[in-house]
């Protein structure tokens, strides 16, 4: 991955605008499969709130944002990756796996006791993508109220 070419750091006010632009893009590549109607759902990246959510972007050369990861943190100290977009221009380049990896080092660090996300295990860039990143799928009784 050219890791040179961009940077992760965490966003910024100036950066809420090109946000829902990219989870659009990204959103887009639902239009093939059974959850085509999620294209029309209002966008994570819409109502960020800098003050209460974790927020971190990757950026081009130039400091433009072509990804980002939305965390929450939920009871019993658990990180929640709420959203994670990458634009599909800039995507199949390890981006995706680089904005976790950041993140699941800033939850450990901060002694979070897991790392969580819901997905749609169906779809091959979901569910497998995830699971090869060391994610598993929980049982019944392992989940959060809020899961």
């Amino acid at each position: 991955m050219p890791r040179d070419q961009y940077t992760i750091r965490s966003a910024n006010f100036d950066d809420l605008a090109i946000l829902p632009v990219v989870e659009r893009a990204a959103a887009a590549q639902f239009r093939t499969t059974d959850y085509a109607d999620l294209i029309d759902f209002e966008l994570a990246s819409t109502t960020v709130d800098l003050e209460r959510e974790y927020v971190w972007v990757v950026v081009d050369r130039d400091d433009q944002p072509i990804g980002f990861a939305i965390v929450h943190i939920g009871e019993n100290s658990l990180a929640h990756l709420h959203e994670l977009d990458v634009h599909p221009q800039h995507a199949r380049q390890g981006l995706g796996r680089w904005l976790i990896e950041t993140v699941a080092e800033w939850a450990q660090k901060k002694g979070m006791q897991a790392l969580t996300l819901t997905t749609f295990g169906d779809i091959p860039w979901n569910g497998p993508y995830y699971a090869r990143l060391g994610f598993r799928q929980l049982e019944m009784n392992e989940l959060s109220s809020a899961l």
